[in-house]
Formats: C-alpha cells, sequence, structure tokens
C-alpha cells in the first residue's frame, strides 16, 4: 500500500477525521490526518509526499486560508469541506487554490469522484 498517493485529511473534530480517513484507507489510499494547524504545518514542512489535501473548514480561524496558499505554492491540489452552502467561502476557498468545495454531508461518490479525477486515476 506504501506505493499508493498520500491524501491529507484535516479536520479539528477527531471523530469525523478518523472517519475520513477510515474511509480513505477502505478505498486503498494512504491517508494522514491533522487536527490543528499545529499538525497541518508539520505534516506540510515533513518529507513526505502529498498528493492531494482535504480540508474541512470547521472549527478553524481565517488563519487556515494561510495554509491553504501553502498547499497551492506547493503545487498540492487539494478540496474545501465546508459545513454550509456560502458563497463567501466558495469564494475565498477557490481564490486560494481550492480544486472544490465541498458541502457537508459529503456525497460519497462525488467525494470519490473528484479524488479519483484530481489523483489522474
Amino acid at each position: 500500500m506504501s506505493d499508493q498517493p498520500l491524501i491529507l485529511a484535516v479536520d479539528h473534530n477527531r471523530r469525523n477525521l478518523e472517519l475520513l480517513t477510515q474511509f480513505l484507507e477502505r478505498e486503498d489510499y494512504r491517508a494522514r490526518g491533522a487536527t490543528s494547524l499545529e499538525e497541518l504545518d508539520q505534516v506540510l514542512d515533513g518529507t513526505e509526499e502529498i498528493a492531494l489535501a482535504l480540508l474541512d473548514l470547521a472549527g478553524f480561524d481565517r488563519s487556515i486560508w494561510e495554509r491553504c496558499e501553502r498547499l497551492r505554492k506547493a503545487e498540492i491540489p487539494f478540496l474545501v469541506i465546508s459545513p454550509q452552502q456560502s458563497a463567501a467561502v466558495q469564494q475565498e476557498s477557490l481564490a486560494h487554490g481550492a480544486r472544490s468545495v465541498l458541502v457537508k454531508p459529503l456525497a460519497v461518490k462525488e467525494l470519490l469522484g473528484l479524488i479519483r479525477n484530481l489523483l489522474g486515476e
């Protein structure tokens, strides 16, 4: 499984993060989680090659956008997960480099389709 792409999942809620990483692993992806901006920074500063990031905005302040900029500059594609439909969140997400914005609750088929598309599968 080590040859599988690494997907970074970021979620302030530990239980949601656990469910998301378990889901990704069941789909044969390697998953790494971060529940804080500090953990996210550590992963981004590390040596692992991240193929894709999934960022749930719930629970984070505006400094999450700085991390989105880091992902964009590192050319790591990412999807933003929003707790609600919001034109402002969609605009800001796309302005900071998000490839798409998904609104909770997530549609599994849509999420998998986007992941596969962004990973070129």
